[in-house]
């Protein structure tokens, strides 16, 4: 079972659905595409569309339809793939504002980590993630290498500002 989980705890009510060859979003549900189809809506014309993201897209061909997007959500298909923490971070510095939703393998301990890159969302299926969100368990980062998306909560949180 997913939830969707963001700093304000689970979402109750999430009308986004990724749209698949089996799956589709129904009435009410909004459909998650793949950038291809995406990319084939919004030169359409269509607005609040949502967008996956998939390991080895170029997330740059977004740029220009910032305007139309209300969702995107970043593939993490496996705790050892990283490339969708560059996703965010890039998304972010391009100026995307908007909501970007983890999906995939989303682990309790890189979940901080995907906040400092710009991630508002998690679709988590992992059964002691759950749990941990849950209980109000977030595990935190105490010192950084560099900042991110998201500032340090403390400024002296960043490794090489420390007067040690």
């Amino acid at each position: 079972m997913t939830k969707i989980w963001n700093e304000n705890g689970f979402v109750s009510d999430d009308p986004w659905v990724i749209e698949t060859e089996e799956t589709k979003a129904g009435s009410n549900e909004k459909p998650i595409l793949p950038l291809a189809d995406f990319l084939e809506k919004a030169a359409s014309g269509e607005t609040g569309l949502g967008v996956l993201i998939a390991p080895a897209d170029n997330v740059k061909a977004l740029a220009d339809h910032f305007d139309k997007i209300a969702l995107i959500a970043v593939s993490f298909p496996a705790y050892s793939d990283g490339r969708g923490f560059s996703h965010a971070s890039l998304l972010r510095r391009l100026g995307y504002e908007g909501e970007i939703r983890a999906v995939g393998d989303v682990l309790i301990d890189p979940l901080p980590l995907m906040l400092r890159c710009g991630v508002t969302s998690f679709a988590v299926t992992n059964a002691t993630a759950i749990q941990r969100l849950s209980e109000g368990r977030l595990p935190g980062i105490r010192n950084h290498y560099q900042p991110t998306a998201r500032p340090a909560d403390n400024e002296g949180g960043y490794s090489w500002r420390r007067a040690n």
